[in-house]
């Protein structure tokens, strides 16, 4: 009896261990396809928003801890260039108010602090609803281009249904909210010399 009782104790333990090994193994090399899948939408995005600069846009990629959107995060900031000169800043950052939590987002700005877009890059809003901020699904998100933090005005940056300009979605005003609200307050975080210089913010 107790013979039987080690062996099945001892099948199962090796079971346990091949089982785990799988699944390390799995996770592996799952989350280096992700990554690499992750990369290679983020160049994606970087090329809608702006296409005509000459420096290598990745290796010039610099990053910012800082408060934004009430929460300690890690920005990352892509300053495009032409002739050694920048002439707008591509910004990384996530908004972790959506729907169904963190949306994250690239936004474009000119050095005249206008916008040249917004995309999203990973998000987990509803299907048929809340995705419609992407671009494939809807042409909702290209409104966002040559506005700034006055145009238009800050009681205007904000849905119809909260009395500002933008239009939601129809059944769905959570996630266009959350994109409106996270565009101006990267707008407004412009105004701080902190966030595009390379030197830490306090």
């Amino acid at each position: 009896m107790l013979h039987a009782i080690l062996k099945s104790g001892a099948l199962l333990f090796v079971f346990t261990v091949v089982s785990v090994f799988f699944v390390s193994l799995t996770q592996t090399n799952t989350k280096d396809v992700i990554t690499y899948n992750e990369k290679q939408l983020l160049i994606q995005r970087l090329g809608e928003l702006v296409s005509d600069y000459s420096n290598d846009i990745l290796a010039d990629q610099y990053t910012k801890t800082l408060k934004l959107h009430n929460v300690t995060q890690v920005v990352n900031i892509y300053p495009a260039k032409k002739n050694h000169k920048i002439f707008s800043y591509l910004i990384e950052h996530t908004y972790p108010n959506g729907y169904n939590g963190d949306i994250r987002l690239l936004t474009g700005v000119g050095v005249d602090k206008k916008l040249l877009g917004v995309r999203v890059i990973i998000h987990k809003e509803t299907p048929g609803l809340g995705d419609k901020i992407e671009l494939k699904k809807s042409n909702w998100i290209e409104q966002f281009f040559g506005l700034s933090l006055s145009n238009p005005s800050m009681e205007n940056w904000k849905v119809k249904r909260d009395g500002g300009v933008f239009d939601a979605f129809t059944g769905a005003t959570i996630t266009p909210r959350a994109i409106v609200t996270a565009t101006y307050q990267v707008l407004e975080l412009l105004n701080e010399p902190c966030l595009l210089s390379k030197t830490p913010c306090n």
